[in-house]
């Protein structure tokens, strides 16, 4: 997960933020690990796009949000990567979300099955992660049961 800070708090991030309700979810990962994929999948059950392939993460508050880049070409607000179809419009959400969770995109054979709680530090914030394949059947339903739960109420994350 690479991201650079600048002077004016914020942080931009590699990844594809969502919305799912009132939270925003990160996914991150190499080139092809199904970061956009994913988020069509989320989208198409109701969560909103916060912006594909690189993401501003800023400090309001006491939260740590997620938001598109300030320096994102109008064009490209509200529109997200369909592999072999081209950029899309997608519905989206506008301003800064609560970021709940870094959702790491690896290898389903890297995803253990009941992984210890684990998180990354961004701008004095830490976000709880989770490591999941994109292309398995399950990971929408997994990724709308966590943002549903929230990282205290699944066994083994207290």
């Amino acid at each position: 997960m690479s991201g650079s800070a600048n002077a004016t708090g914020t942080l931009a991030i590699d990844g594809t933020a969502i919305a799912i309700g009132n939270t925003a979810v990160l996914l991150t990962g190499p080139s092809g690990s199904g970061k956009s994929d994913l988020a069509l999948r989320m989208i198409d059950g109701g969560a909103r796009l916060i912006s594909d392939d690189r993401v501003e993460l800023v400090v309001e508050g006491d939260r740590l949000c997620c938001r598109a880049p300030g320096n994102i070409p109008p064009g490209l607000l509200g529109r997200i990567e369909a592999r072999g179809i081209g950029i899309v419009p997608a519905p989206r959400t506008t301003g800064a979300t609560p970021l709940q969770w870094v959702v790491e995109l690896v290898p389903a054979a890297e995803v253990e099955r009941l992984p210890a709680a684990e998180s990354r530090n961004f701008l004095g914030h830490a976000v709880p992660v989770l490591r999941l394949n994109a292309f398995e059947a399950s990971t929408a339903v997994k990724l709308r049961l966590a943002a549903a739960c929230g990282p205290g109420l699944i066994m083994g994350r207290e």
